[in-house]
């Protein structure tokens, strides 16, 4: 292990085994015992964990142990002090031969004093803890599709940005991801920021979908009421589809595409996207641009009120979709709406909760898609045949929405 860049945390033996007038004096000594071991943890947002260990010389009866640290995000009130056994357990007990008797903090410094008894003259191994401001951890990815769109392989990297105003060593850090036996051991250099490969996933699947919502992603144009239709390359964080080892945390992702089957394809890029926190048992969706070959045209059709009884109304919406698919490959276009949206839309939106049911009008195939339907939205798929003249085959669907018991 080597010594500390800095010296802005120190950890100091100083024995009161002095003549009385200098008992109670804060004596250093010149030479700082340095950290034998460093681990930092990284797996929670708002909280950096530090433990380090180090060696301090004792001598038989009461030990002054000073540690003290200037332009250091230390915060003082988390800061633990721990004598070890043999087997790097605690020592505890009354009968421990080494044991912590108190805490002092001199005034006006960024310091604190343990006052620690030893039964004999001895070398203690002590395990320091505290939360550190200023080193923080981000992620990012690096995603490879293959030429067909079928595959891809996903690098998960951590970027640790170290402005505690300390510098460690060789340092284990944990990030809290599954993370392989001893951590990442790395040094940490003082006001700098580093990138480590912590994952690779290769051979993944990954499905490409269109969504059609118009109250998320409007209209490519208004005038022809033409929906925009966000493309994305869609993973799922599952055991079965090659993932499902632990939540993907959220992070910008680079996106490339191979330009060619085989080993000596290169790649092309296609952009960048921030993905959403993923836990295990979800997908993670990566926005690929906004697809110009199919065209999805969106009308209200019908709008009807019914009385039931006093104010009770039961109002049914009808919306209307016409798709075309202009790629010589088949397409399966999502199609979703936004409940409370569409009433807004419709300028029927009293604040009042919807109670909704979809209606014998609606024409769109097969069930709504389970976890993307709830009392807020509902989202359908509709296949889409490929082109196969000049000209494709427009589709027609229908979706009827009944609102019972509006006011």
């Amino acid at each position: 292990m080597n010594p500390p860049q800095t010296t802005t945390a120190a950890l100091l033996a100083v024995l009161l085994m002095l003549p009385a007038g200098l008992a109670s004096a804060r004596v250093k000594l010149i030479t700082l015992p340095v950290r034998d071991r460093v681990e930092i943890r990284l797996d929670h947002d708002q909280a950096t964990l530090v433990e380090e260990e180090r060696t301090v010389p004792l001598v038989a009866g009461t030990n002054q142990v000073d540690f003290s640290w200037a332009n250091t995000q230390i915060n003082a009130a988390t800061l633990v002090f721990r004598v070890l056994d043999d087997d790097g357990q605690e020592m505890t007990g009354d009968d421990a031969p080494v044991k912590v008797l108190s805490v002092t903090y001199p005034p006006g410094e960024n310091a604190l004093v343990w006052q620690v008894s030893s039964a004999r003259a001895t070398s203690a191994r002590v395990r320091i803890s505290y939360l550190l401001g200023g080193l923080t951890r981000g992620f990012s990815y690096r995603a490879r599709v293959s030429h067909d769109e079928q595959r891809l392989t996903l690098s998960q990297y951590v970027n640790i940005r170290n402005f505690a105003g300390e510098a460690y060593g060789d340092t284990q850090i944990s990030i809290g991801l599954g993370d392989a036996e001893g951590g990442i051991v790395k040094p940490l250099g003082l006001n700098e920021s580093k990138q480590v490969r912590t994952q690779r996933f290769t051979d993944l699947p990954v499905t490409k979908t269109y969504t059609a919502d118009f109250h998320r992603f409007g209209y490519l144009d208004a005038g022809e009421k033409k929906l925009r239709v966000p493309m994305h390359y869609r993973l799922s964080n599952t055991a079965g589809a090659g993932l499902g080892q632990s939540a993907l945390p959220k992070g910008k992702v680079r996106i490339f595409q191979e330009d060619s089957a085989g080993p000596d394809a290169t790649t092309a890029f296609l952009g960048e996207d921030v993905a959403a926190h993923t836990p295990v048992g979800r997908h993670a969706d990566l926005f690929v641009g906004v697809a110009q070959d199919v065209v999805v045209r969106r009308t209200v059709e019908k709008q009807d009120d019914r009385r039931i009884a006093g104010n009770l109304m039961e109002r049914r919406v009808t919306l209307k979709y016409v798709v075309e698919n202009f790629k010589d490959t088949p397409v399966t276009l999502r199609l979703a709406e936004q409940i409370d949206a569409l009433r807004r839309e419709l300028g029927r939106h009293s604040g009042q909760t919807a109670s909704w049911s979809l209606g014998q009008a609606t024409t769109l195939p097969g069930q709504p898609i389970f976890d993307e339907t709830d009392a807020g939205r509902v989202t359908f798929e509709a296949p889409l045949a490929a082109r196969t003249g000049d000209t494709p085959e427009a589709a027609t669907f229908f979706l009827e929405i009944v609102f019972e018991n509006q006011w």
